[in-house]
């Protein structure tokens, strides 16, 4: 049973092999500490921290992140070593928070390898801090404990590190700071900046520029989203103004990419008074996909921040309008004749005014993303592009992994027509759910129980191509679970194409075996991987990606059976095994609780369109738009032929 621990509480660990893992409302820096008998860190080398993530019996991220996954083996500790500290830290620079009172409270749990909380502890009353020493394990009488800590620094790591008696603090926190900057960097390039004028600056090179783009200076926050939170709504921000800033996007310069070739589409000069000529790659980047998907994100920053200052403006207005009519009715002598009558029309024209204005404004931007979103699509790569995109028609099956991968559409209420591309970044770091489900939505209340499952099916189908289609051949697996047999209809095109690893599993054995071969590779690989002798991996185990595809869960799963899916879900994305299922949340109510895990790690689409994305850093909610094939077209069977010819050139 798991122990919710409260400030200063403890709890018996049960093992020694431990994860702890950290879900925070923006990105954090996750570290740990060891600490002698009397809980003195006696050097930099007793620190874990992402310049230096791994010490015997431990390892942390080496980037800044809202999730963490940090890795214990009590065991493999030094003898000197009584105490691991859990240091949580607001990277520096990176135009984000600066103290855990401006975002949501952290969550933190101890669990065991096969995912099996043992305890959980959630940081609250955080103000000013910018670093916080969240849990420490720590050896008692031979046996170890956990103790929840939540001990905030308002002057950061520095202060932390020097309160455990680390000998030149000041000066290991500045270089995890910057270890953590050139970590982010590297990973994700922010957006251009914008001029005064509310446009995104160009830096592409144009025929008569043939030098480097140059590298985005620090900006201020503004939303993007190109992996939306999934939630029940939106959870506005409150006290203050709003931050625009979403967790998952960092604000520091990337370094300046090497000389690379011209844009797809030369740069036109702008007209006096009018917006640049939109084109396509000109946001910053190594390489043109690594552009586009930056443009991407910038597109998205760019929709969200004009819809959120268009409703401000709207609320503002109709705030404005509420106090002038209360002020104007609260004195008697407007209360009879025209006056009042004219002071409701002057409030109202004074409302309709600003709207207006508004709404020019927000019009005036959806105009200029709508013609950067023309330029854009066409040059998308193919997995990037939509399935209507024709470059799925020349499509030839990649020796290297692309950044990223479509999902599907984003857009909002204030134009549907204008889409944005979800992009999520390969390979996958968690799991997906198509959302089979009636009740997820009032557009599939309206669907025919039948057809929502059918196209649950097929949405799964068509990601799972691209996925085919866009990894390099033999390096991706997709094995299929349907129990009772009802996908053959939608299964027909993969196994037509004969790209499955093996025909669908179908009633309990079925499952059992497809799940066994997945928890075993998971199993030996992690092994292998932790001592350092992937070479000693046997050698009929696929070491390539592999995503498991699974129907109508949890139909034909057992109690053994959905306690090794969970496990897939945990530890499978980390040494290449991910899940896509089809599943009405619904149909496993029987199981409780147990199963919230799994569908909180889950990333949650729907195989119709609905506005279930949340954006909780902005207050939008985003309507998603599933993937699909053009009617009458035959792109899906072509893309899958050529990832079976590529498979026989490739030998695999």
């Amino acid at each position: 049973m798991t122990a919710e621990l409260v400030r200063g509480q403890n709890h018996s660990l049960p093992q020694t092999r431990l994860e702890i893992r950290v879900s925070a409302g923006s990105p954090v820096v996750a570290g740990a500490t060891l600490g002698d008998e009397n809980g003195v860190v006696r050097g930099a080398e007793w620190i874990a921290h992402p310049g230096s993530p791994q010490l015997p019996g431990l390892e942390v991220s080496q980037q800044a992140a809202s999730g963490h996954r940090l890795a214990v083996d009590l065991e493999a500790l030094p003898e000197t070593v009584h105490r691991v500290t859990v240091l949580l830290a607001l990277p520096v620079g990176v135009g984000g928070p600066t103290r855990f009172g401006a975002t949501a409270a952290p969550f933190v749990a101890v669990t065991g390898l096969d995912g099996t909380e043992i305890a959980t502890f959630t940081l609250t009353g955080l103000d000013a801090e910018s670093a916080v020493s969240a849990l420490e394990l720590y050896r008692r009488k031979g046996a170890w404990k956990v103790r929840a800590v939540g001990q905030g620094y308002a002057a950061g790591l520095a202060e932390m590190l020097a309160d455990q008696g680390l000998a030149g603090a000041a000066e290991l926190a500045a270089s995890i700071q910057e270890a953590v900057a050139r970590s982010l960097a590297r990973s994700v390039a922010p957006p251009p900046p914008r001029t005064p004028e509310g446009d995104r600056v160009r830096h592409a090179s144009g025929p008569s520029d043939p030098g480097p783009a140059p590298a985005a200076p620090p900006q201020p926050p503004a939303a993007t989203p190109v992996q939306p939170a999934a939630g029940p709504g939106p959870t506005p921000t409150t006290g203050g103004p709003i931050n625009y800033a979403h967790p998952s996007r960092q604000h520091a310069a990337p370094p300046t990419p090497p000389p690379t070739a011209p844009p797809a589409q030369p740069a036109q000069p702008a007209q006096p008074g009018q917006a640049a000529q939109p084109v396509a790659g000109d946001a910053t980047g190594w390489s043109m996909d690594e552009r586009l998907y930056n443009q991407i994100w910038g597109m998205f920053e760019d929709l969200a921040r004009a819809a959120a200052a268009y409703r401000s403006a709207v609320d503002f207005a109709e705030s404005r309008m509420d106090q002038e009519l209360d002020r104007s009715l609260s004195d008697p002598r407007n209360r009879i004749g025209g006056a009042g009558d004219r002071a409701r029309e002057e409030a109202r024209a004074k409302r309709d005014e600003l709207t207006a204005r508004a709404r020019e404004v927000l019009d005036r931007d959806l105009a200029q993303l709508a013609a950067e979103a023309a330029v854009v699509e066409p040059a998308l790569p193919a997995a990037y592009a939509g399935w209507d995109n024709p470059v799925w028609h020349a499509h030839r099956v990649p020796m290297e992994l692309p950044m990223a991968l479509r999902l599907g559409d984003l857009h909002l209420p204030e134009r549907t027509g204008l889409r944005i591309p979800l992009l999520v970044r390969l390979p996958l770091e968690r799991g997906i759910w198509v959302d089979s489900g009636r009740t997820a939505s009032e557009a599939a209340a309206l669907t025919d129980s039948d057809r929502l499952r059918r196209l649950a099916m097929e949405t799964a189908v068509l990601h799972a191509a691209r996925l085919l289609a866009v990894y390099p051949p033999g390096e991706f697996s997709v094995h299929v679970i349907d129990p009772a047999g009802s996908a053959a209809g939608p299964l027909a095109p993969l196994v037509d194409a004969g790209v499955l690893a093996g025909p669908p599993a179908a009633g309990p054995q079925g499952v059992a075996s497809v799940l066994a071969h997945l928890t075993r590779r998971v199993d030996l690989v992690q092994m292998a991987v932790r001592a350092g002798a992937a070479d000693s991996l046997p050698p009929d185990l696929d070491t390539g990606e592999q995503l498991l595809v699974v129907n109508d869960f949890p139909h034909g799963f057992d109690d053994r059976a959905v306690t090794q899916l969970r496990y897939l879900a945990d530890e499978g994305p980390a040494v290449g095994v991910h899940l896509l299922m089809v599943a009405d949340r619904e149909d496993a109510s029987a199981y409780g609780p147990v199963l919230d895990p799994l569908w909180r790690s889950l990333l949650r689409i729907t195989p119709v369109a609905d506005n279930h994305l949340a954006d909780p850093w902005v207050g939008h909610a985003w309507t998603y738009e599933p993937p699909v094939t053009p009617p009458g077209s035959r792109v899906l069977e072509q893309v899958l032929a050529a990832v079976t010819a590529a498979r026989k050139a490739a030998g695999r």
